[in-house]
């Protein structure tokens, strides 16, 4: 029986699992927003949610169990400066899930996974 067993395995290891995730979340806050299939976007969101709330704490032990996930001083600094400050008022709900159909190869759910309040910069889009 599975009961109270909560999470996805997704077909992998569980260290498998964990890197993954970290690798999400971490590319989640340093680009805002990441394409990736609906159940990886479901489980990386609680992940992401429980870090913005770490850096809406502020203090130094929040810190330093972000950086025991994130591994990324960039990012870890990106969220507490600046992506925090977005959520000062919010009590949860930071990240939206955006359906975006199959995916050609294997036909498998995608999902674009983004933090709330994402403005895309159009003006660096013309140039390129």
């Amino acid at each position: 029986m599975r009961h109270r067993k909560s999470g996805r395995k997704l077909g992998r290891t569980s260290s498998h699992r964990e890197a993954m995730f970290r690798n999400m979340v971490t590319s989640l806050f340093e680009h805002e927003r990441i394409v990736t299939t609906t159940p990886k976007a479901k489980e990386a969101r609680s992940i992401a949610d429980k870090m913005i709330t770490l850096a809406k704490k502020g203090d130094l032990h929040a810190k330093r169990q972000a950086l025991s996930y994130i591994r990324s001083k960039d990012i870890v600094a990106k969220l507490f400066d600046v992506i925090q400050l977005k959520f000062t008022d919010r009590n949860g709900g930071y990240t939206r899930i955006i359906q975006t159909g199959v995916r050609q190869g294997d036909a498998a759910p995608m999902a674009i996974l983004e933090l709330v309040g994402y403005q895309e910069d159009l003006a660096v889009k013309e140039v390129n």
